[in-house]
């Protein structure tokens, strides 16, 4: 039994913390305590948090192992698969407890303040917990089974959690869809599972796994294979082409659900899985040039998509498809580029995008606290004086996003364009489609600073327009709401900062990780290839200050005036596709959903017809059946009529031919 004052028993402890939030937060809705329901939820992120950032700060200053396992015993066992209670605390799995702590910690004090008053105020705090419960086990577990025990577990809590208002048709729906089509992405993530266990002797714990597909490496394309495979589940978690379409829709959830899955939970499991499976993808060059295409043209879509929405919420949900692509362009380099590099950079923009996204995902969430549940920005304009708090918030998460220099977004968005630059320099076979991903990854940013600045301008400037829903009482958001967006907005502004380019210790702490060290090491020895230090490129910071800056001058000089948008006779078309999704959703109900729905009713005629037949079948045996009911009456005495009757009839018939 290994000792809970360890550095991974308080992880553990840390990551049950939660856990026991759910059970407590259920307790009080059963009873008439429901009121505090947000207690356990907010005492267990973070007494989490806490207990994440000292062990992390015990671990740096520490002259001990960066990777610490502890196995609570066999789940279950098939012929050569012994699959334990395994669970892991390296840099990687340590970054991403404390963030997702961190971020759910405010996300539940905001939750406090905008669930209010809510009808399922108990349920709702009890599946949040239950939610950041799986995404802990995710995190910390050292083998594919408890991995994918959280990976379903958060499946399920995002399908509640999306539907929360499950009376209302559309969030219903939004429900269904998010899980339906992550589950065709999980399909993949299975078969890739079961495919890496045959190549990988069997072994379970990732270190294992790796080490003996290092060590006898499958054939060329049977690791292809199995790169693209766990891809598949990272597609339909993250959002990404073709899987992205549930993402949008998952906006009919409570605002600060959305910032939850978006910031710190379910969409950022794939990069996690993806940056967790680097060993494999340092070994398939090709399977990771897929992974950086889908990224880059998963990213470039998205930014188009949000570049006419109205509903500001749905604008966020399509700019984290956008950057999410982001991290796929940089995972899919580590072929072609160290790990150190690729690898280090998904991940920095994962941390500092959880603190913007969180940060605009909940102002969103305080603008539609005071305008009456009214998220169109056609209907309202003019905020920055009625609400000063969530203006100023806004506007530097805003300014995160886009990549204004200096803040955190900027760092981490600029150490995925050097590498994909890097990745075009240093590759000769693949050189034309790095840069090429380079240049749509720049104009990707462009579109991200104009369209985040046109729903910042849309909302805060122009003439004052509050819509009829807010009965006349639009104003600021309580401290409870207020709190959580300062906090998150002084991690947007400095985070980025002080943990990088200052004192370069996310990169140099999280490279300890033994899947980025050892996906390093199997990169040096396939590519022949000396390792070179990654410094700043002050050509990729200059060009991306330009298309950020670019993008919001395009912006201002459009919508300064507010709403409502007016747009040009030959932008229209281009406009109406954007608004419109690229009309995917239609396309993919005409080309999957109506072929289903019509064999399904096709399906439901012909059992119509094999129940006629059926009923056809057994018709003769009830009709001899009826008929010969009524001989039996349970009379004795028509019994013994019956048996003299058929005797006498058997005698005549006897005598009859004996006389002829």
């Amino acid at each position: 039994m290994f000792d809970l004052s360890s550095p991974i028993g308080l992880a553990l402890i840390a990551a049950a913390l939660p856990l026991a939030g759910a059970v407590l937060a259920a307790i009080l809705g059963w009873s008439k305590l429901g009121r505090f329901a947000h207690l356990p939820a907010i005492l267990s992120f973070a007494s989490a948090s806490v207990i994440s950032l000292l062990v992390l700060a015990g671990v740096i200053e520490g002259d001990g192992a960066l990777s610490m396992s502890a196995d609570l015993g066999t789940w279950f066992s098939v012929g050569r698969l012994n699959v334990t209670f395994a669970f892991l605390l390296d840099p990687l799995s340590l970054v991403m407890l404390c963030t997702v702590t961190f971020i759910a910690t405010f996300i539940a004090i905001f939750s406090a303040g905008y669930m209010r008053g809510d009808a399922g105020y108990a349920r709702y705090f009890s599946i949040m917990s239950l939610f950041v419960f799986a995404m802990c086990l995710l995190v910390m577990s050292n083998n594919f089974f408890v991995l994918l025990a959280g990976w379903e577990g958060v499946g399920l809590c995002s399908y509640l959690l999306v539907g929360y208002y499950y009376a209302k048709p559309s969030a219903a729906a939004a429900a269904r869809k998010a899980f339906l089509v992550t589950r065709l992405g999980d399909v993949g993530l299975v078969l890739g599972i079961f495919l890496l266990w045959q190549a990988g002797g069997y072994h379970t714990t990732f270190d294992s796994l790796f080490d003996h597909i290092a060590k006898y490496p499958p054939a060329s394309g049977t690791i292809t294979a199995i790169c693209l495979l766990l891809f598949c589940g990272a597609v339909g978690k993250s959002a990404q082409l073709p899987l992205y379409v549930w993402l949008p829709d998952a906006m009919e959830g409570p605002t600060p659900v959305s910032a939850l899955i978006h910031a710190a939970t379910m969409v950022t499991a794939g990069v996690f899985l993806l940056a967790r499976c680097a060993p494999l993808f340092v070994l398939s060059p090709e399977a990771g040039l897929i992974v950086s295409c889908i990224g880059g043209a998963t990213a470039l879509l998205a930014g188009f998509l949000a570049l006419a929405q109205n509903d500001l919420k749905r604008v966020l949900a399509y700019s984290t498809v956008s950057q999410l692509g982001f991290m796929f362009l940089a995972l899919g380099c580590s072929g072609v580029i160290s790990p150190k590099v690729a690898v280090v950079a998904a991940m920095f923009h994962l941390f500092t995008h959880a603190f913007f996204k969180a940060l605009l995902f909940l102002g969103s969430g305080s603008v539609m606290h005071a305008m009456g549940n009214v998220i169109d920005m056609r209907k309202f304009g003019g905020l920055r004086k009625l609400m000063p708090w969530t203006h100023a918030t806004f506007l530097i998460g805003s300014a995160a996003l886009a990549g204004v220099p200096l803040l955190s977004g900027f760092w981490s968005k600029d150490q995925i364009l050097h590498g994909l630059l890097e990745a075009g320099e240093s590759h000769a076979k693949y050189h034309t489609i790095y840069l090429g991903l380079f240049a749509v990854a720049l104009a990707t940013a462009g579109l991200t600073a104009f369209y985040t600045f046109r729903a910042y301008f849309l909302t805060f400037w122009g003439t004052e327009r509050i819509p009829h829903e807010a009965h006349g009482h639009a104003h600021e958001s309580p401290a409870v709401m207020v709190v959580p967006l300062v906090v998150l907005a002084v991690g947007a502004l400095l985070v980025g900062l002080i943990v990088d380019p200052l004192t370069h210790g996310f990169g140099h702490f999280l490279e300890r990780s033994p899947s980025i060290a050892n996906a390093h090491a199997g990169y040096l020895a396939h590519s022949n290839m000396v390792e070179k230090p990654h410094a700043f490129s002050w050509l990729v910071a200059g060009l991306s200050s330009l298309l950020a800056l670019g993008g919001i001058g395009a912006a201002f000089a459009i919508y300064r005036r507010g709403g409502p948008e007016i747009v040009p006779a030959k932008l229209k078309p281009i406009y109406a596709l954007s608004q419109n999704k690229l009309y995917v959703d239609e396309t993919y109900a005409a080309a999957f959903v109506k072929p289903a729905e019509w064999l399904a009713s096709t399906g439901r005629q012909f059992d119509a017809f094999l129940d006629a037949i059926a009923r056809l079948l057994s018709f003769a045996p009830r009709l001899i059946a009826g008929l010969l009911r009524p001989l039996h009456n349970g009379l004795v005495q028509f019994y013994a009529l019956g048996t003299v009757l058929g005797l006498a009839v058997f005698l005549t018939v006897v005598v009859f031919r004996s006389a002829r």
